[in-house]
């Protein structure tokens, strides 16, 4: 008995049992923001309930906005350095900075809200159009994300090196304008060869019957991952994990 509770006690004090506690403390929390509140309760009251939650929601189920990048750092410091610069200065580019970093966090209500008043102190920046555009597509809501990537895309094409041109093309598909969102895609794909790029046209090649192209775009995207830097393989994996599995549906 008292060796069972020895062995006990030092299995809770090893390194292995508190990677674990910190491993499923990080999940724990990931799960209640997302509002999870089931797999939350899982992983609280069961030890390997947070493994399961790796795989089966937290990695497989990537937020509105992971694969969609956006330029700036995201950390509380400097969340509450903008706010200070905005309370005191109330200039459009602490806004936008503070937007940015909400988007890639994936708390959109909270971006857009950043976006909008950056927008009302300068309605003429580039930046601020095309970005409040892709952050009302995260929230669904097509229609009023494209009148500001059109114009910026018109304005710009090659504007944050294409992404605001990608976010169109994605913006025309989910308004079901499939042929000018891969006339866009095209054009995309002739200055730079994005995974995120290749997959969504792959998509709606393999969905309009011109299955060749599809994976001509999917085999190349899966060739490219191979010998691609570490950063743009983690950067990536969402597109790549959805290319394979198209590919193998296409045969």
């Amino acid at each position: 008995m008292h060796f069972a509770l020895a062995e006990y006690l030092y299995w809770l004090r090893s390194p292995i049992s508190l990677l674990f506690a910190a491993f499923a403390l990080w999940m724990l929390i990931d799960a209640i923001r997302r509002q999870e509140w089931i797999w939350a309760l899982f992983i609280l009251f069961t030890g390997f309930g947070a493994i399961w939650y790796f795989f089966y929601v937290y990695r497989d189920s990537p937020s509105a906005t992971r694969g969609f990048e956006l330029p700036g750092a995201h950390d509380r410091r400097r969340i509450k350095e903008l706010q200070a610069q905005i309370h005191h200065l109330d200039k459009a580019h602490h806004y936008l900075q503070l937007a940015d970093i909400y988007f890639q966090q994936g708390k959109l209500d909270e971006a857009e809200m950043n976006y909008r008043a950056a927008l009302e102190r300068d309605p003429q920046d580039i930046d601020i159009r095309a970005h409040l555009g892709q952050c009302l597509l995260r929230l669904k809501r097509p229609a009023e994300a494209r009148p500001l990537l059109e114009d910026v895309s018109h304005e710009n094409p090659k504007h944050d090196y294409g992404h605001s041109l990608m976010a169109l093309a994605e913006t025309l598909a989910t308004l079901n304008e499939t042929d000018k969102s891969m006339a866009i895609w095209e054009q995309v794909l002739q200055q730079h060869s994005y995974a995120r790029a290749r997959y969504q046209i792959a998509e709606l090649y393999a969905a309009t019957g011109k299955t060749d192209l599809a994976r001509q775009q999917l085999d190349e995207l899966i060739a490219d991952d191979i010998h691609a830097p570490a950063f743009q393989r983690k950067r990536d994996r969402v597109w790549v994990r959805r290319a394979r599995k198209l590919r193998r549906k296409l045969g």
